[in-house]
């Protein structure tokens, strides 16, 4: 495959070639060597609080199992039995151990092979030698994370100064609360793209541009991860709490590279996880996290949120729908960022680039 490059002078870079965004060859790529290796979100930790507790997901193509042992600690595992690859758990719930709904073969919940029904006579077989493969499995918040490769910097250090910079908004004491998927006729990347600059809002999001300080928006580059900042300039039903330190109301929104964006208004957390569904198909799913007791009027405030958020969404659609089919066109490859706004997709690309090459 062709190596990528993007100059490392944002004022003289140009963006990623229109068949990085089409190209199947490409997603294929992406998923061993971007998804593949790479800290995903795998689940919300409310469903992982006792011991049995277990969530499954599907990261890079592979299926995934996180439980909850006995020491209250979580194990990630590939969710594929030994046997015949069939599903050793199936959803989220609670058991002592997980068992293949192929032929009942089961798993301790440290992946340990304990069960083979009907197995005897089969020469040359020790259980031992057949426990589940396990992943690096971590949490923030009530974020759970698993990554598939062995290698590379722990969640710790991905994560960098995020923990510490959102303490004020208690995230231990955030709950699951809300979850609603869009699916759109984009590439992922284009949606990260569309996410990762404010240079669009002024024309593409009139009731979003009237409520934040557009002048001092700002985005903020790290070696994993991008900080947008976005100053609330008019409390409604949309934006509330003030988190009393002498700051006043502030939105901040995070991007986690590749896929992942944790959205910090000043009474709630949104979650956007992107995940591609084909070369120009993805779905964006948004779940809100809201604090534990909720208010006596959060049904109304989510509510007014929700359709706000839900308004925002569509504009984004519209926008990402027509870049993909811009992608298409062939008198179109490459684009200039703005050296003004757009330093957050510039760092967005470089990180793909080195992923994509390495």
């Amino acid at each position: 495959m062709t190596e990528f490059h993007i100059d490392p002078d944002l004022a003289r870079a140009a963006t990623l070639p229109s068949r990085s965004y089409i190209d199947p060859e490409i997603l294929r790529a992406e998923q061993s060597r971007i998804f593949g290796g790479t800290w995903q979100y795998a689940g919300s930790l409310d469903a992982l609080k006792e011991a049995g507790d277990f969530i499954t997901t599907s990261i890079a193509g592979e299926p995934v199992v996180v439980a909850c042992v006995e020491d209250g600690s979580l194990r990630a595992f590939s969710n594929v039995c030994r046997h015949r690859a069939g599903p050793v758990a199936v959803g989220c719930g609670h058991r002592k151990a997980l068992q293949c709904a192929y032929h009942g073969w089961t798993y301790g919940l440290d992946g340990r092979l304990l069960g083979t029904p009907e197995f005897d006579g089969v020469l040359d077989f020790k259980k031992e030698d057949h426990a589940l493969p396990g992943f690096r499995v971590g949490t923030f918040g009530p974020l759970v994370f698993v990554n598939l490769g062995a290698g590379g910097p722990s969640l710790h250090e991905v994560l960098g100064a995020i923990p510490a910079e959102t303490r004020r908004w208690h995230p231990d004491a955030l709950r699951f609360h809300h979850r609603q998927d869009y699916e759109l006729a984009c590439n992922w990347k284009v949606y990260v793209d569309n996410y990762l600059e404010g240079y669009h809002i002024p024309v593409a999001h009139p009731e979003l541009f009237r409520l934040i300080d557009y002048g001092d928006y700002r985005v903020e580059l790290f070696q994993h991860y991008s900080k947008q900042h976005a100053p609330v300039t008019a409390a409604g039903t949309v934006y509330h709490r003030d988190l009393g330190d002498g700051e006043g109301l502030q939105a901040l929104y995070y991007w986690i590279f590749p896929n992942l964006m944790l959205n910090l208004y000043p009474d709630h957390l949104q979650v956007n996880h992107i995940l591609p569904l084909g070369p120009e198909r993805t779905l964006t799913r948004f779940e809100w996290y809201a604090q534990d007791p909720l208010p006596p009027d959060w049904p109304a405030r989510f509510a007014a949120n929700l359709a706000f958020s839900d308004s925002v969404q569509q504009e984004d659609i519209f926008l990402c729908e027509a870049v993909q089919r811009g992608l298409r066109s062939r008198t179109y490859d490459r684009g200039r960022y703005s050296a003004a706004r757009e330093n957050g997709v510039h760092h967005f690309h470089r990180l793909w680039c080195e992923g994509m090459n390495g």
